[in-house]
């Protein structure tokens, strides 16, 4: 395979711009991922359909999951694209693509089911330009920042992810009621600025790959996981009689075919010249690790903004004297403790983690975050706020104390011309997860509701005089609709009695059944239940990240010998790349080893070689000292100060050989 240097000489303070830029990019599109979540009621009146009507149930699925959807499947292609094309260049095409379609779906003229099915449309299109900038970001920034400023680098792009997940839920609840569309609106000024400086600034400094696109791979990897995912969102909604989809004949084709499309396309990828999905970076140990440990921590946390909203929404807040109506904002602000946990930590932990390498702080994070779980368990529905608050706080911290340093250490072991698909792969892994969260945390949910929501309905409902063959008729619908009218911030029992039945029962009872009490008080007792059943998921799942945490091993930064496998044909990283990290050559340095001066280089070229590579993927010493060529590029990879020549080349130290810089430009077999 050809490797060649995208060749473009940046300036010290380009890693800023980087930095700065693609921090905006990966905001907005986070916000968006959330920001309809609180502002759906507002959107559904504006466009004049009923959500909780059965056959609205899947425009309230798709508007909801949509994005995710269509995020998780294809920055994985786009990761790649941007290694064999330019990340810049992907990044800024992203950019583009996500105004563009931001501004469309304000400007919808349709209603009902027209208006919504216009809506998902646009946020499918919306959701290509959100991967194309989160599948290239962290390699920008990787290509950018030398190992020893990654995971402050890397920390403060995953802060504003996290960041933008909450601010999307109290900006929606703040513009949703005065005009839905601005809730669309809002993304587009910061997406026309970030388009311009995008591609007025960002420049392609890493290595290109060029080759074929791998067709066979994007089609069969990109038709198994809609497949699942869709599946997936289908099984939450009730069938046949049942509370849940799960044996939904097309719930289970779809889930089954799509399996068989993933399976498939491991067999494709291990066929082809130049495969979309590296299989053989998984004999990284700190990449195989790391993406295990955030599959695992997404599938913990993915569901519990939903599950959060849907506690404060319909059942604490209308119970603390909040209005249903106003119930979505106030959700938002309550959660806000979550977002500022994370704030603390992300840059922090990021920053020690380049200094002490990654696993003790992704570790004690998932520990963290799994004691939290335990304590949100504990909490009775009704709950006091301040230890509500306190426990979300310790939750953010323990997420940020895993995301910044995982992905730092994830970006790390990755060869500088394999960045784009790895963190793609990374991508696809947490989205896909949080997707399956949803899923799994709804299911759970329903599970436990359909118990003794029944009966709790129908007793509640006859004491206040409702005819018992009216309250039967109520009990006897899906349990989903509960979850969902709380997810909206409505309160369904005026709509399910309706005006023929209200009309007939004295005034004093008609008001308490729709009131602020009766619904809240009604589903808190089933509600717990189904709580108690997702929390201890999210803790088991929490527990088992932090063991595939535990064992990643050493620090390891790509080009250095250690815990972490080179594969066949990695192009490693320049000169001085290794040092830089701390690495120690025996695990890379940090908790597991002694670190040395950072070396740094101002050459006007780097020195390749190629290595043979045993069959653990490291390096025949013989071999790698007999072998060397000089290259016709500066790997801006490396510290920018390569870039504009104003480093001072590495040193040998005294009465020892000069070091031998390493670089490994084979291609994968």
């Amino acid at each position: 395979m050809e490797v060649i240097p995208m060749g473009t000489a940046v300036g010290p303070r380009y890693k800023w711009v980087a930095l700065s830029n693609t921090t905006l990019g990966v905001l907005i599109a986070t916000i968006n991922m959330s920001i309809m979540l609180i502002a759906l009621p507002d959107i559904f009146r504006g466009i004049g359909v009923d959500p909780l009507q059965p056959g609205n149930t899947g425009l309230l699925l798709w508007l909801i999951m949509g994005y995710l959807v269509v995020t998780a499947v294809l920055v994985v292609s786009f990761g790649r694209l941007g290694d064999m094309y330019g990340r810049a260049r992907m990044y800024n095409t992203g950019f583009a693509v996500f105004t563009v379609f931001s501004i469309l779906l304000s400007v919808t003229w349709a209603h009902g089911t027209a208006g919504a099915l216009w809506l998902i449309a646009m946020r499918v299109l919306q959701g290509v330009g959100g991967a194309m900038l989160m599948a290239n970001s962290s390699a920008i920034l990787t290509d950018a920042f030398p190992p020893g400023e990654r995971g402050l680098a890397l920390g403060l792009n995953q802060v504003a992810g996290i960041t933008g997940s909450f601010l999307g839920l109290v900006i929606g609840g703040l513009l949703g009621p005065i005009d839905w569309r601005l809730v669309f609106l809002v993304s587009v000024p910061f997406g026309l600025f970030g388009t311009v400086w995008a591609f007025l600034r960002l420049k392609d400094t890493g290595i290109r790959t060029p080759a074929r696109p791998d067709w066979w791979g994007n089609i069969t990897f990109g038709a198994g996981l809609i497949a699942v995912l869709a599946g997936i969102t289908y099984g939450i909604q009730p069938y046949g009689g049942h509370p849940m989809g799960w044996t939904n004949p097309a719930v289970l084709a779809a889930i089954t075919g799509g399996i068989a499309l993933l399976g498939l396309f491991c067999l494709v990828e291990t066929r082809v010249p130049e495969p979309m999905f590296r299989l053989d970076l998984f004999r990284i140990r700190a990449f195989t690790a790391g993406n295990l440990a955030s599959l695992l921590a997404s599938l913990g946390r993915g569901g519990l903004m939903f599950i959060l909203i849907i506690w404060l929404q319909g059942i604490w807040l209308p119970r603390h004297g909040y209005g249903f109506a106003e119930t979505p904002l106030w959700a938002g602000i309550y959660m806000l403790p979550l977002t500022l946990g994370f704030l603390v930590a992300g840059p922090v932990s990021g920053w020690f983690s380049d200094r002490y390498g990654a696993r003790i702080f992704t570790t004690g994070g998932m520990l963290l975050a799994a004691g939290t779980f335990a304590a949100l368990q504990a909490l009775p529905v009704d709950f006091d706020y301040p230890a509500f608050a306190l426990i979300l706080l310790l939750n953010g911290i323990g997420m940020g104390l895993f995301a910044a340093p995982n992905r730092a250490a994830i970006m790390n072991s990755l060869p500088p011309d394999q960045r784009g698909v790895g963190a793609g792969i990374s991508t696809t892994f947490q989205n896909s997860a949080m997707v399956l969260s949803i899923g799994v945390f709804f299911s759970l949910m329903i599970a436990g509701l359909a118990g003794s929501l029944p009966t709790t309905l129908t007793s509640g409902l006859t004491t206040q005089g409702v005819p018992a063959a009216d309250a039967v008729r109520i009990a006897a619908l899906p349990p989903v609709g509960v979850l969902f009218a709380s997810l909206l911030g409505y309160n369904p029992v005026g709509t399910l009695l309706g005006s023929q039945v209200l009309d007939r029962l004295p005034p004093g009872h008609a008001a308490y059944l729709t009131g602020r009490e009766f619904f809240p008080q009604l589903i808190s007792g089933p509600f717990a239940q189904g709580l108690s059943v997702a929390f201890d998921f999210a803790m088991v799942a929490c527990l088992v990240a932090a063991v595939a945490s535990l064992l990643r091993g050493g620090r390891y930064i790509h080009g250095t010998d250690g815990d972490g496998a080179t594969p066949p044909g990695a192009t490693a990283e320049a000169p001085g790349r290794a040092s830089a990290g701390g690495g120690d050559g025996h695990g890379g340095g940090g908790e597991d080893g002694d670190r040395r001066p950072a070396g740094r280089t101002g050459l006007s070229g780097c020195t390749r070689r190629t290595s043979h590579l045993d069959h653990t993927g490291r390096e025949d010493h013989t071999d790698r000292t007999r072998r060397a060529d000089r290259a016709d590029h500066v790997d801006h990879t490396d510290h920018t100060d390569q870039a504009v020549g104003t480093g001072t080349a590495e040193r040998p130290p005294p009465g020892g050989p000069a070091p031998v810089p390493r670089t490994d430009t084979r291609s994968p077999r």
